[in-house]
């Protein structure tokens, strides 16, 4: 296993490399420059053409990928245009409240999406199987700029039970368990939201494979041997059925994040999500391609994670 894992690490360095190429060159093939959301009237033509000779824009696009990489080498991945902060800073500002935020999602995606697949596989064609499947359905397929917008609506502004938006009460003083309870209030709805959509796929994912588990021998025998329901169903059936859920496991990381743009731009929860979505507004194409390849970095270890996870469900799996 220690070997398979730096032979990964390895691989993925290549990989990473050629994400920035395209990374970079895709980002120069978009349309306009972040010098077009700075223009002022009062600017002559030479003034911002040294403006975009001090930030490096009249450079060939060769030098500007190089100077671009010996600043991702030099963990600083480049500066903004506007303010000129480094984004590798901005990140790290963002980086908790989106870890918060995926982290709820992600726990919340699997804490209920197993069990309620293993509910529906064993009253398979049943009213509570049916009705399990249209919620499934209804949560891969309701957009989730839609859902939050009607979450806010019934659960903030009708009821008055949750916060709107943010991620604490403005002016508050709360400390401890107050302070606690306010986070989780503000958590709940955008992690929801973002974990709609992984719930529903992760519930039929492990109800179809929960299915084709309980109809093999070993299943019958250890039935027929008279061990409870439970144990046949959690102990010799589920982890047998939780490689396809495994794989599930590790591309909802990515998913997760991806997610966050919308529900956090919606809910004005001050993560990552937000940060591209300002981003891309401002034309701040630094802060793009990290943020790209930010999440380049989150796949391949959502995959190397889902094949360590593998083996260790699975011990026929050997690498």
């Amino acid at each position: 296993m220690k070997n398979f894992f730096i032979k990964r690490v390895l691989q993925s360095i290549p990989i990473l490399f050629g994400i920035t190429i395209m990374t970079f060159f895709i980002m120069q093939l978009a349309p306009g420059n972040p010098m077009e959301t700075m223009i002022n009237p009062k600017i002559s033509p030479e003034e911002m053409r040294r403006m975009r000779d001090s930030l490096g824009l009249n450079d060939p696009i060769y030098v500007q990928y190089i100077t671009w990489m010996k600043e991702i080498l030099q963990g600083n991945l480049g500066y903004t245009v506007k303010t000129g902060q480094p984004v590798g800073q901005l990140i790290l500002e963002r980086l908790p409240a989106t870890f918060l935020l995926t982290g709820s999602a992600f726990v919340m995606a699997f804490v209920i999406g197993i069990p309620l697949g293993v509910y529906s596989a064993t009253h398979r064609y049943k009213v509570q199987d049916y009705f399990l499947t249209v919620i499934s359905f209804v949560g891969i397929s309701i957009p989730s700029f839609f859902l939050g917008l009607g979450m806010i609506f019934i659960f903030a502004l009708k009821l008055g039970w949750l916060p709107t938006s943010g991620m604490v009460t403005i002016g508050s003083d709360f400390t401890g368990l107050t302070l606690l309870a306010d986070y989780l209030s503000h958590v709940i709805m955008p992690s929801t939201v973002l974990a709609m959509p992984t719930i529903a796929i992760v519930m039929r994912f492990t109800r179809s494979s929960m299915l084709e588990v309980l109809s093999q021998d070993y299943i019958r025998t250890a039935d027929a041997k008279g061990l409870s329901k439970n144990v046949v169903y959690l102990k010799h059936a589920l982890r047998n059925a939780l490689i396809p859920v495994i794989t599930i496991f590790g591309l909802s990381i990515p998913f997760l994040f991806g997610g966050a743009y919308i529900t956090e731009y919606i809910f004005n929860w001050p993560g990552m999500g937000s940060l591209g979505i300002q981003s891309i507004v401002a034309r701040e194409y630094p802060v793009i391609m990290a943020l790209n390849l930010f999440t380049s970095i989150l796949v391949m270890s959502g995959n190397l994670l889902a094949d360590i996870l593998y083996a260790w469900t699975d011990p026929r799996i050997r690498y």
